[in-house]
């Protein structure tokens, strides 16, 4: 039955329960051959008839009283998905508690204001955590109800939504040597200076695993909790480093700082959004998370092209 329609599901529960086509019909608004047609092509679907027609009143076969226990179950689901779109589409007011790491706030306020524009009545209320430890500590004590991060928590019961992709790239000054490559070799990587991320943040689980995967033992020379101080020490050629490139817009738009080519990269995380199993999300938490399912992975593909698929 993969190719039966709801509207097919739709005219057969109304033929059940009346137990008659024209009065079908005149429930559906459609003429008494195109329910007759909707029947037809639903039970050439089934491959079994659904109605006894052989008398002059019409009744259900053993089949279709079945299916129609069924066919009850998806309507009222739908409708229950339905109501629930309503709810959405009428929301007006409330405030919605969210919290990020730090990386995401070079689009997630745009994204706000996205949904704000559709829904002027919430009051957002956006915490910023330096990483991934502070924004599960804030989730754990209740201070806010979706968390937009990277990694999810572990251990305990969280529903984390995968939304987008999140790529890490080498970052360079403009006029480091790695720029005149075409591509940079991981093992170039071995003799340079590397500025990175403490080691509870995501960019630094980045990092690791990238060295890790390509056998390369890096020279750490710097530690920094800030993308920015990160960046605008790479721009001053005090060493290179790992960056999400969700980071990155302002500065390669406007050749501040360089992401060369380079074996292996980028590495590919994924942004998920996320929130407590043992809370019920409010009504405005709930349309923010069915509106970033939606239209998350549209607005980081327009606003940071994708980088070339990692080199081999």
């Amino acid at each position: 039955m993969k190719n039966a329609t709801l509207r097919q599901l739709r005219v057969f529960a109304s033929v059940a329960r009346h137990l008659s086509f024209i009065r079908a019909a005149e429930e559906m608004k459609l003429t008494p051959p195109a329910v007759s047609m909707q029947i037809k092509e639903l039970e050439v679907e089934v491959g079994l008839p659904l109605f006894d027609r052989t008398s002059r009143q019409v009744s259900l076969t053993m089949v279709g009283e079945y299916l129609l226990a069924h066919v009850r179950r998806v309507l009222s689901t739908m409708r229950d998905a339905e109501d629930l779109v309503a709810r959405f589409r009428g929301l007006q007011t409330g405030p919605l508690d969210v919290g990020m790491v730090s990386t995401a706030k070079y689009f997630l306020p745009r994204l706000l204001a996205q949904f704000r524009r559709e829904h002027p009545g919430i009051e957002i209320r956006l915490q910023v955590a330096n990483n991934r430890e502070q924004i599960v500590a804030l989730m754990q004590q209740g201070d806010i109800e979706l968390a937009i991060m990277g990694r999810p928590p572990e251990g305990w019961p969280t529903r984390a939504e995968p939304f987008a992709m999140h790529p890490h790239v080498l970052v360079t000054s403009i006029d480091h040597r790695f720029t005149r490559m075409e591509v940079v070799p991981a093992s170039a990587l071995a003799g340079e200076e590397f500025i990175v991320r403490e080691p509870v943040s995501g960019t630094r689980a980045a990092f690791d695993e990238y060295m890790r995967a390509h056998q390369v033992a890096p020279r750490v020379v710097m530690q920094m909790s800030s993308n920015e101080a990160i960046k605008q020490a790479v721009m001053a050629g005090m060493g290179i480093s790992l960056l999400s490139l969700h980071t990155l817009g302002l500065e390669l738009d406007n050749h501040l700082i360089a992401s060369p080519e380079t074996e292996g990269l980028p590495v590919m995380r994924r942004w998920h959004v996320v929130n407590n199993l043992a809370k019920t999300l409010s009504p405005a938490a709930e349309a923010f998370r069915y509106f970033i399912l939606e239209r998350g992975e549209a607005f980081l593909a327009n606003q940071f092209p994708a980088p070339p698929l990692p080199a081999p």
